[in-house]
């Protein structure tokens, strides 16, 4: 798996499968709670519980930072532009260019994490080069699964990612999609 060192761009802002990505702004921050505090996004994902207005603002800066650092890019899920409905990243890590994402819980059942999945990985492959995307998720989390097979990912034949996260032992398959 390989990946491109250089920086994201400042602005980045996808369209595609009747979806707009689009970069987390200061009036996002009322949303954010409702988006991710919720027991399946504190179980699944590593995102903080509770998440509250303090943590909305940190993930924002959060989000700047990492944008800055060259690392990853987290992006809105969005309709039309407007409002968030859920987040998608894309991350630079040691396996590639990974992909991880979070649908606000009113909004789940419209395939957007699928969606949205894919939109990015058309990013990473057209805009950075990048010759394969991954994803890395628990086989117990049904619902990730399916975004994954949705998306056009197949399980990889690695070794299981193990470690503990918010005290809750994890092992992450990891799933793949080759540049087209």
């Amino acid at each position: 798996m390989s990946s491109t060192t250089s920086s994201f761009p400042e602005r980045i802002e996808l369209a595609g499968e009747g979806l707009v990505l689009r970069d987390w702004t200061e009036g996002d921050v009322p949303a954010m709670p409702e988006l991710f505090d919720h027991p399946d996004i504190a179980y699944w994902t590593p995102i903080v519980s509770p998440f509250d207005a303090a943590a909305s603002h940190a993930r924002l800066d959060r989000a700047r930072q990492l944008r800055a650092e060259g690392t990853a890019v987290l992006l809105a899920i969005t309709i039309d532009g407007g409002a968030p409905l859920g987040e998608v990243m894309l991350r630079r890590s040691p396996e590639g260019m990974e992909i991880g994402y979070a649908v606000g819980p009113a909004h789940r059942g419209q395939g957007l994490a699928a969606r949205a999945v894919r939109v990015m990985a058309a990013y990473a492959f057209e805009q950075l080069a990048a010759e394969q995307v991954i994803l890395e998720l628990e086989a117990e989390n049904a619902a990730s699964v399916a975004v994954a097979t949705k998306a056009g990912f197949t399980l990889l034949d690695l070794p299981l990612i193990t470690g503990t996260e918010k005290g809750r032992p994890f092992a992450l398959q990891t799933w793949g999609l080759d540049r087209p």
